[in-house]
């Protein structure tokens, strides 16, 4: 088969630059979506929909909402990765903006439990069940779209900006709550100004919509159309076929995702709850964290190129268990300089993993079952990890009452991921337009292969 990495003519310049684009605008939207849950669920949430809770309860009831976003994101992975294999990825990356647009937006207009009572919690998590289900189909397309427009010596570097719409989704989402925040009345907050960046989301929605709508399908998905090596039910297939490299590439996942959460949720409840800080100071100290990950994400994605994705990795693993109690001797310091110093700091481990791990992840599924296999890999850490990890760590403090038994947990994670990230391969110099797993694949599934439409 004629290697498609290797020629010019088919990878233009200009579709690349317009994929990596839209993959990056519309993570970026997508997550400043999921990211102004995460922080209104630490800060307003719970006095708005849980009000007759005692503060920890109605915490504990928000970051559950939040929970169910996270469960979502396997079943959004299966869904659109099904459609992403087989109508392609562009489609399948529209039909996931505009369904998170459309559920943050319904967010900013929700009656609050003064208003309708139980119905309004009811209704967000609905909400955040459509949020997690979009974002569960959205990593892999996007991923996809600018590694299949690039070439294999950049796979790393490319696939780094879909994930640069983390830090900068959590930038915008931060930032607008931030200035909302600090110019509002405390009653202004919770009574309408914590809107106001939902039903921003809307106009976001309709940029990256707009850019998307201009990018073609990637050459490599192309090739498999016209080869007819479209899979039938490919989530179904690569749960068969590939269950080894699902499996690892959740757990590679779990030292990454869980601590992310801490860093950046629960931590908001624990500088303003335990720590006496105020509001503000924990929304600059994450937002300045995220300002330095739109740096350093794209350079370890680089590095990774450079080194290979396993070593880099695995250096990220190693640091974010070594982390894990002096960041929590940092925040229980009290100073305001040294609190904001491990905030800051916290999200490099992460980025030493989250630069690579896109490529590290997908490079492990064959072409014809890659967005659904790289789909359901990463999601699954979302109920293993992302999802559990605030909720854990607020329960941890409430029956502890002290920060050990959460960097125990912090530690627990990094050994975790340690251990599959020894186990998965590195296939950081693959052709990805060649099916590897051939030899592997039984002739009725090669049979069950069939031409798109």
């Amino acid at each position: 088969m004629q290697n498609l990495e290797a020629q010019p003519a088919i990878n233009d310049r200009r579709q690349l630059l317009r994929a990596v684009a839209a993959s990056t605008v519309g993570t970026t939207i997508e997550w400043y979506d999921f990211f102004l849950y995460n922080t209104a669920a630490a800060l307003v949430f719970a006095k708005l929909f849980f009000p007759k809770s005692d503060p920890t309860a109605g915490l504990l009831s928000a970051f559950a909402i939040q929970f169910v976003g996270f469960a979502a994101r396997p079943l959004g992975a299966f869904i659109f990765g099904h459609f992403g294999d087989r109508v392609g990825r562009k489609a399948t990356l529209i039909v996931t903006l505009l369904t998170m647009g459309l559920a943050s937006g319904l967010i900013g207009v929700l009656p609050t439990y003064a208003q309708v009572g139980l119905l309004g919690a009811g209704l967000l998590t609905l909400l955040r069940l459509l949020q997690g289900i979009a974002v569960g189909g959205e990593w892999g397309g996007s991923v996809l779209m600018s590694m299949e427009w690039g070439r294999g010596r950049r796979r790393g570097w490319l696939t780094s900006w879909p994930q640069w719409g983390v830090p900068a989704g959590l930038v915008l989402g931060n930032g607008a709550l931030l200035i909302l925040n600090s110019t509002l009345s405390e009653s202004a907050f919770l009574s309408w100004g914590w809107r106001v960046p939902f039903l921003l989301s809307l106009v976001l929605v309709a940029v990256g919509l707009y850019i998307r709508l201009g990018v073609l399908e990637t050459p490599l998905f192309a090739r498999i159309l016209e080869e007819r090596r479209v899979e039938t039910a490919p989530s179904l297939q690569v749960l068969i076929q590939q269950p080894r490299e699902i499996v690892l590439g959740a757990l590679v996942r779990v030292s990454e995702q869980a601590p992310f959460y801490i860093f950046t949720a629960f931590v908001l409840t624990y500088v303003v709850g335990t720590l006496k800080l105020t509001r503000g100071f924990a929304l600059n100290g994450v937002l300045l964290a995220a300002v330095l990950s739109l740096f350093s994400i794209p350079f370890f994605g680089w590095l990774s190129d450079v080194v290979g994705r396993k070593r880099v990795y695995l250096a990220g693993v190693i640091v974010t268990g070594l982390w894990a109690f002096p960041y929590f001797w940092l925040l229980n310091s009290k100073a305001s300089l040294l609190v904001l110093l491990a905030i800051v700091l916290s999200l490099i481990p992460h980025d030493m993993q989250y630069g690579p791990q896109a490529a590290f992840i997908a490079e492990n599924f064959t072409g014809r079952l890659r967005y659904s296999g790289a789909s359901i890999g990463y999601q699954l850490a979302s109920i293993v990890a992302g999802g559990p990890a605030p909720l854990i760590a607020v329960a941890l403090l409430a029956a502890y009452h002290t920060y050990v038994p959460i960097a125990l947990y912090i530690v627990a994670c990094a050994v975790i991921s340690l251990i599959a990230t020894v186990l998965m391969p590195d296939r950081s110099r693959v052709d990805l337009t060649r099916e590897y797993d051939a030899e592997r694949v039984p002739p009725e599934a090669v049979r069950r292969m069939t031409p798109a439409g």
